[in-house]
């Protein structure tokens, strides 16, 4: 934080306060900078639920641009493959469009 940020006071209960001052202390950071990663982490996770939202919105409402998007998709990719690996912080937030396929 740059010693020209100003600062604030925010009211959370004891017990939340001695679970970040020990988080803090376990991952040798400030309680500012726990909090500061914490919520960027959680902004980060509502931006790929959105992103998974749009994405089974797109396939429900419009199957054909669905189908363009996934034979586009196939095309850079080399098509769907099950041993492929997401990035761990897609974990849970988004599956793979073929899960959706029929057939």
């Amino acid at each position: 934080m740059s010693a020209d940020q100003k600062h604030t006071t925010i009211r959370v209960s004891s017990d939340l306060r001695d679970m970040i001052a020990k988080l803090a202390e376990q991952e040798g950071k400030s309680m500012t900078a726990l909090v500061e990663d914490a919520v960027k982490e959680h902004r980060r996770k509502l931006r790929w639920q959105r992103v998974a939202e749009q994405m089974e919105r797109t396939r429900r409402e419009d199957p054909e641009s669905w189908a363009e998007y996934i034979e586009e998709r196939d095309q850079w990719l080399g098509g769907p493959s099950r041993s492929r690996r997401i990035a761990p912080e897609w974990e849970g937030l988004i599956d793979f469009p073929e899960e959706h396929r029929e057939g």
